[in-house]
């Protein structure tokens, strides 16, 4: 059984950083698409930053230039780095494998960005 588990979330001042780390267990292959999404009070959970099954990252405009997704392949592991974090970067992050034609989640992790 595969299980996710974020850490790193909490409250940050605007201008901030912060660094999530997720962690993956059970029997993952090689071939994967791993990253984040977040989820604001009364909005759509929308992505963040992943990798894509081809290696290549992708990630949400409105966090270019300011989050660098990162991974350890051999703990199965991705990290968020979240730097210039911005009031409306408040949301529940989550973390989200896509392998074998399923897709996990993790529980998720608040990150609260104020003043």
């Amino acid at each position: 059984q595969v299980q996710l588990v974020e850490s790193g979330g909490g409250l940050v001042q605007p201008g901030g950083s912060l660094r999530l780390s997720c962690a993956a267990s059970g029997s993952i292959p090689s071939s994967n698409a791993m990253g984040w999404y977040r989820q604001a009070i009364g909005k759509e959970r929308e992505l963040v930053a992943l990798f894509r099954i081809d290696g290549s990252t992708n990630y949400a405009d409105s966090v270019k230039g300011r989050f660098t997704i990162s991974r350890d392949n051999a703990k199965n592991s991705v990290y968020l780095q979240m730097n210039s974090l911005k009031p409306e970067d408040t949301a529940v992050y989550y973390c989200y494998l896509y392998m074998r034609a399923r897709i996990h989640w993790g529980q998720g992790t608040q990150v609260t960005v104020s003043s």
